[in-house]
């Protein structure tokens, strides 16, 4: 039940949450981006995509293996390296084990051809058992992405169905170090080394269903060796389905030089809120050796070690910490002056609020059976899909091709929500909530009551999703789409 006494308790440590993040970022850096980087003339990268079950184990529940989804045989998560001006073709064949378990892939944060990003029904049909499906495209722009299923997300990307896509060339000067860092947490039994339910309605109409096991590319408070007394580049990747982290570095100097996969010019870190879908590329210059540093997240009033980071060998650096930055980002500037404005509402649909009133009455959560309908949210008071994916609605707003736009976000629910666009880039202008730089992102955080203005040039054609990436919030209403033409 949601008592008042647990409501207060949840609205202080989301109180907390935003008090830390109103300190992330220090002072004014000292080091400007470099120019933007430009394609080169690529060569073509072939890569298979199998999704099928794995038995996998995962660091953290004794070794014993889960029946996994993934995309190849090796260490999960897979890895695709291209270099700016490099052709991906992708093969996915679904072997999944189910009846009628169709998928597809989105290439998260890419802006792609509208065909290739992998929404079914929206822009391909989704792929069925035995049925093969080619992606083909170049990234235009450098950064840390990732990729991940659209079919039964919560369940297919909770059983581990996504990779890695790093789109190399953003770099002014050589890091010591390059490493991956993958988060997110899995809804196991460790005893009985199972999976659990991915979703539930309880979960679903409020914050989402949380995991048990927390890890890092897949090991729980893993050991991650780094060159010691180095600027190393960590590239953090949430890839969970629910958990909105505050990230922060101990015993170790760290700036940031990367928002979902654009630079921005260094920004001394002290903590950052980072959603389901978001990335964050930092530079840490390494503990001496033998030395420790730790990766923490410190959401909700609690410290959760995350990863710890070793020194090893011989000092690289002497100097002081004053980390190269990256390369500009190739995004189009939004003209504000001449855009055209446009609100969107993000709110628990009719049958969400009746329900948070009826489990109040009630002192406990509804059963299945006490709902017509898992339709839960909405954005500007259309839930989809209220009657299936396959359904289509409306588009949420036809905007111009080449016409700049500024969207209003706002927040009308006592939940965060970290907002994804598919196929462009937003740039954060402003918020009410907590601090942040003008930034480009294609996910933008919304915490509960928060407002933000988010500007970008519609110059992709085709239909888009934007949705909440809190894949529970998507699968019951909290998506739509916006045609551009």
């Amino acid at each position: 039940m949601l008592t008042r006494r647990r409501f207060t308790t949840g609205a202080l440590a989301i109180a907390a949450t935003v008090a830390l993040a109103r300190g992330s970022i220090g002072s004014a850096p000292s080091r400007t981006l470099g120019p933007a980087p430009a394609p080169r003339d690529g060569r073509t990268v072939a890569v298979d995509l199998i999704a099928a079950e794995r038995l996998l184990a995962l660091g953290g529940i004794g070794g014993k293996p889960l029946p996994m989804w993934t995309f190849d045989d090796g260490t999960w998560p897979m890895t695709i390296r291209l270099g700016l001006g490099d052709r991906l073709t992708a093969t996915l064949a679904n072997r999944l084990p189910r009846e009628g378990e169709t998928t597809s892939i989105h290439w998260h944060g890419i802006r792609l051809p509208n065909d290739q990003d992998g929404v079914p029904y929206l822009v391909q049909a989704p792929v069925a058992p035995g049925a093969i499906h080619r992606y083909d495209f170049v990234p235009p722009d450098t950064g840390t992405f990732f990729f991940h299923t659209h079919c039964n997300s919560v369940e297919q990307l909770g059983r581990g169905l996504m990779g890695v896509l790093i789109v190399d060339g953003d770099t002014t000067e050589p890091y010591d170090a390059d490493t991956v860092l993958v988060l997110r947490d899995w809804h196991v039994d460790a005893a009985a080394g199972a999976f659990t339910p991915f979703m539930t309605p309880r979960g679903a109409g409020r914050a989402g269903t949380y995991g048990s096991l927390r890890t890092v590319n897949g090991a729980a408070d893993p050991e991650i060796p780094l060159p010691a007394s180095g600027d190393c580049r960590l590239r953090l990747i949430n890839t969970d389905t629910t958990r909105i982290m505050l990230i922060g570095v101990e015993g170790a100097p760290a700036v940031i030089v990367a928002i979902d996969g654009v630079a921005i010019a260094p920004v001394p870190l002290s903590s950052w809120l980072l959603g389901p879908a978001m990335r964050v590329d930092l530079v840490v210059r390494s503990p001496p050796e033998k030395g420790v540093a730790r990766l923490v997240d410190r959401a909700n009033g609690q410290r959760v070690e995350l990863a710890r980071f070793t020194g090893a060998g011989r000092a690289q650096r002497r100097s002081r910490f004053a980390p190269a930055p990256l390369r500009a980002g190739r995004i189009p500037e939004p003209d504000l002056a001449s855009a055209t404005r446009i609100e969107f509402t993000f709110h628990a649909s009719e049958t969400g609020a009746l329900r948070a009133v009826a489990e109040n009455a009630a002192g406990g959560p509804l059963g299945a059976l006490c709902t017509s309908a898992r339709t839960f949210w909405g954005i500007n008071e259309r839930p989809w899909p209220e009657r299936g994916h396959s359904r289509l609605p409306p588009p949420l707003a036809v905007l111009e091709r080449g016409r700049s736009y500024v969207f209003r976000l706002k927040n009308r629910s006592e939940f965060s929500h970290p907002i994804h666009i598919h196929g462009h880039t937003f740039k954060l202008l402003r918020s009410t909530k907590h601090k942040r730089p003008v930034h480009f992102t294609d996910t933008v955080l919304l915490l509960p009551g928060e407002e933000a203005d988010a500007a970008f040039v519609a110059d992709n054609p085709g239909d888009w999703m934007l949705h909440c990436h809190v894949i529970e919030h998507q699968e019951t209403g909290m998506m739509g789409y916006l045609r551009v033409a």
